[in-house]
This record gives structure tokens, sequence and C-alpha cells, in this order.
């Protein structure tokens, strides 16, 4: 991989995993603002203790260059339902963040993308291989 490209997958997986793990504080420590959310989700509190546990692992695979694309798959999966409950049930401004959270999960999915872009090497493979049973021998390239 070129320097440049290298560098953009470490600032990728730092900025993701940064924001993942500061939010942890707020998630495990049952700040008043997480607990209105999953509340609110009607969740709470196990959907705030799974999501935490679930960002935890995810920032650590995102951090190890050989597992960074799994962390990225699943801190893109929680993202995405992060962004999907903003904009259907918590709006993007929730207790007057002027959307902070909103903005932070869409940086953690933005620099999750970026990850599995530049790490599609590692993870085309894998995933073709384990939907071969299902979709016929043909694999797919990693190389395009």
């Amino acid at each position: 991989m070129k320097k440049p490209l290298t560098y953009l997958l470490w600032a990728a997986r730092l900025a993701a995993a940064i924001i993942l793990l500061q939010t942890l504080y707020f998630k495990f420590g049952a700040e008043a603002e997480s607990v209105y959310i999953f509340s609110k989700l009607g969740i709470e509190p196990w959907g705030r203790i799974g999501s935490g546990v679930v960002e935890l692992i995810a920032s650590i695979l995102i951090l190890v260059p050989r597992t960074s694309w799994i962390g990225a798959g699943i801190g893109l999966s929680v993202m995405g339902g992060a962004i999907l409950s903003h904009l259907t049930v918590l709006g993007i401004d929730v207790l007057g963040d002027g959307g902070y959270l909103f903005f932070l999960a869409v940086i953690v999915a933005v620099s999750c993308g970026i990850i599995l872009a530049l790490t599609r090497q590692q993870w085309v493979p894998v995933v073709s291989r384990l939907l071969s049973p299902i979709f016929g021998k043909k694999t797919v390239r990693a190389n395009y």
C-alpha cells in the first residue's frame, strides 16, 4: 500500500477507535444523556451496556491491523443503527447537543467505510469463501 493510503488508513483507524472508546465513559457510567437516549429507544439499560461492549470490541479490533476490517464492519453496523435511530426516533439534536452525537456517529461510520475500502484485500476473499456455498463457486476478486 502506498504511503499516503497507509496514513489515511491509520487516521481512519484512530478516529474511529478514539471516538468509540471516548463514548464508553458515558455508556458505562450511566450518564444522563446516554440513559435518556436508550430509554427513548426502549432498551435501557441492556441496550446501553450491550452497545458499549460491542463498541469496545470493535475499537480494539480496529486498532489491530490484521483485524481492523472486522472491527470496521462491526463499527459500521453499530453506527448505522445509531444514525438510523437519530433519523427516526431521537432526532439529530439530542438534549440540545446541536447534533454533536449524530456528527460523531457519521464520522465513525465514514472512518469505518474508509477502513473497509482500504483493507478490501483482506476481507473480500474471506467473504467470498463464506458466500460461495450459497451463491456458487464463483469468487469475487479483491483487486478491482
